[in-house]
């Protein structure tokens, strides 16, 4: 019985994929995503029974590919479902600072995109610790910044990053403009900054929502000239502009700093990332900026790019760059 509700949607390929949560935000956008790819096979679950265990888990089982758009601790078991052969991709934030789990994020570190694509358990990683350490991560490997600072993390981003719940609330309310929260500290984001950039303290963390559906800025301030054999601006701009060079959807803006950085309500969806480093006069003082969409690069781009590299076809296929 199980057999005739679990259907293949066959697109002449021959790699399967199967979005586990597939009506959530996240699992929606992938699933619209890979539609009409001739690489991939995407397994579908009748509406009558993708929420049963027993189809389910035969649907990761029959998988090549596996991505997991789930609460945390659901993703945990549909990992544990899934068992050895199906290579799994997880959206959820169980995983990403999980031992056997690789990272990712292809950029921003050397190696990682050749670990990637061999790697049976990627953990994609959260749209706010995408622009972190983009911006952070290769200074800090460089030695150009030091792993002890406590540093700070300012960012906003559009609602879509609350899920239905968030989108719902904003869409019904039109008298919210902007949402701090995290408040009481402990960020779930937090553990996966720390350990990603090889940090010695967790930064402190201050994000907050706008009235936008999508778009995110993250900011890190540096105070170069309190901090400890920092390097110099040029060096640091030298460092992400090599670490990025051959990035098809990092870019780190070049020339005269911009007046200001806007989140457009009307912004068409976007896979790229840019990075931004605005000194003061002296060089003394930094900000580092990140420009992303949450729901591209932060989500769904990052969960398609890592299947991308992992099943060996063209990296950017399906990305909106």
């Amino acid at each position: 019985m199980f057999r005739a509700r679990l259907t293949r949607q066959v697109i002449d390929m021959t790699q399967s994929v199967f979005i586990d949560g597939a009506e959530g935000t996240t699992g929606l956008e992938i699933r619209e995503r890979l539609s009409g790819r001739s690489e991939y096979e995407i397994i579908v679950l009748d509406d009558t029974c993708r929420k049963d265990t027993k189809a389910r888990r035969a649907a990761l089982k029959a998988a090549d590919f596996a991505i997991l758009c789930l609460p945390d601790a659901a993703a945990v078991d549909a990992a544990a479902m899934a068992g050895g052969d199906t290579r799994i991709i997880d959206a959820s934030s169980a995983h990403r600072t999980a031992d056997g789990w690789t990272y990712g994020f292809a950029e921003f570190r050397h190696g990682q995109r050749a670990a990637i694509a061999g790697a049976s358990r990627v953990s994609n990683p959260g749209c706010y610790p995408t622009g972190f350490l983009a911006l952070i991560a290769p200074l800090v490997a460089a030695g150009l910044l030091p792993a002890d600072w406590p540093y700070t993390v300012n960012a906003v981003s559009g609602y879509s990053g609350g899920g239905k719940a968030l989108i719902k609330r904003f869409q019904d309310d039109g008298d919210i403009a902007f949402r701090s929260y995290g408040l009481a500290m402990g960020h779930k984001h937090v553990p996966e900054m720390t350990r990603h950039a090889g940090l010695s303290h967790p930064p402190l963390f201050a994000p907050a929502v706008i009235d936008a559906m999508r778009g995110m800025i993250v900011e890190v301030p540096l105070p170069l000239a309190a901090m400890r054999a920092a390097g110099s601006v040029d060096d640091l701009r030298d460092c992400l502009s090599a670490q990025y060079r051959d990035a098809a959807l990092v870019n780190v803006h070049e020339g005269q700093a911009p007046d200001e950085l806007l989140i457009r309500k009307a912004a068409a969806p976007s896979d790229a990332m840019k990075l931004y480093l605005l000194p003061s006069t002296d060089g003394s003082q930094l900000r580092a900026i990140a420009t992303l969409d949450n729901l591209c690069k932060g989500a769904s781009g990052a969960a398609v790019q890592n299947l991308n590299i992992m099943a060996g076809v063209t990296e950017t296929a399906g990305l909106r760059i």
